[in-house]
């Protein structure tokens, strides 16, 4: 059955190639349009790729063509993209849209969020789980929240003219994310490590979702237009000692695991990706009650091709900058001190 037309923006990443396929597969002709318009092997042959500049306005009317029933638009990231689809919406060019934002929007209810994270006292205290009623940061330029804030209440102010389903992400992950927190795992264990330090007892939780699990998302709201916001995230919120431990069972290592109760010890020393004095966790009632939601996939039954994705990567670049810049941008060369792990582990009484 052919449920319309549907266009991805940024179906080249690691939610897009996910999209696409599952849209495709669901009935939907699919344009899938990226940067450099190219396909993903696990594409039905009928999607038709397009190369497109998300800022180009003129691109993005050109993807969308005479209209489409849907915009599945996964790199909107302030109010002038969603501005876009607006424009695009009054002249009856698009039926609705599905908009991929993030859980980096929520502030506790003293004001704290991920912007305060790095001030004294400053990490949120978020109620578990965190309903999508939580109060948000304030619209403006300063982070990626505070626009994703500024890019969701734009999309609401669009009112029936397009509806829009707006997914606020957990921490994405599975083949070909830019930047992959499970590399602090898989690269220690490809390198023989055989210890690991984790900070605040290896008990920090910050809810991940799978591609699968959101390209899900993305299909049931597209069957089912309307304005709403919804939690994205897995069925389930592992520890970061948990997410060690899958990985393990993975790679067949065993490494010995030294907690530290408190916050990471040194620089370079215990501080995952996922390390945080409290928890994150999504509530998934939403999505359930207004989408029939039920996940694809787990956390642990996802892993092994993950592992594969980055085992590969790793072994094609001869450093692991090159293999994942964006990573490398983003958490810096202790991610992997190796030296400065070794001389506090020696250090202990």
């Amino acid at each position: 059955m052919t449920q319309g037309d549907v266009v991805v923006i940024g179906a080249a990443g690691q939610i897009g190639r996910a999209a696409v396929r599952v849209l495709a597969e669901d009935g939907w002709r699919v344009t899938a349009a990226s940067r450099g318009g190219g396909r993903d092997a696990a594409w039905p042959q009928e999607v038709r790729a397009a190369a497109l500049d998300r800022a180009d306005d003129a691109a993005l009317a050109a993807a969308v063509g005479d209209g489409c029933d849907v915009v599945v638009d996964l790199v909107a990231y302030d109010e002038e993209h969603a501005g876009q689809l607006a424009a695009l919406a009054a002249a009856g060019r698009i039926g609705s849209a599905v908009v991929v934002s993030t859980a980096a929007v929520y502030e506790d209810d003293a004001g704290r969020s991920f912007d305060t994270q790095g001030e004294p006292g400053g990490f949120p205290r978020y109620p578990v789980p965190v309903p999508e009623s939580q109060r948000t940061v304030a619209p403006g330029d300063a982070s990626y929240g505070t626009r994703k804030v500024r890019l969701e209440r734009r999309l609401a102010a669009s009112g029936d003219m397009l509806p829009a389903t707006v997914l606020r992400a957990g921490a994405v992950h599975g083949a070909h994310c830019r930047t992959p927190r499970e590399l602090y795992f898989v690269k220690r264990a490809l390198d023989g490590r055989t210890r690991r330090v984790l900070a605040y007892g290896g008990e920090s939780r910050f809810h991940p979702v799978h591609t699968s699990n959101l390209a899900e998302l993305i299909r049931l709201a597209a069957r089912a237009p309307g304005s709403r916001v919804l939690n994205a995230a897995d069925p389930e919120a592992p520890s970061v000692a948990a997410i060690a431990a899958a990985v393990d069972a993975v790679t067949g290592g065993a490494p010995e695991t030294v907690l530290v109760p408190g916050p990471p010890p040194a620089d370079g020393v215990g501080d995952t990706p996922w390390s945080l004095p409290h928890p994150v966790v999504l509530d998934m009632g939403g999505a359930e009650h207004a989408l029939g939601y039920r996940p694809v996939t787990s956390y642990a039954d996802s892993l092994p091709a993950t592992v594969a994705y980055l085992t590969e990567r790793l072994a094609a670049h001869a450093d692991w900058r090159d293999a994942f810049p964006a990573m490398a941008r983003a958490y810096g060369d202790g991610l992997f001190d190796y030296a400065a792990e070794d001389a506090w582990l020696a250090s202990r009484p």
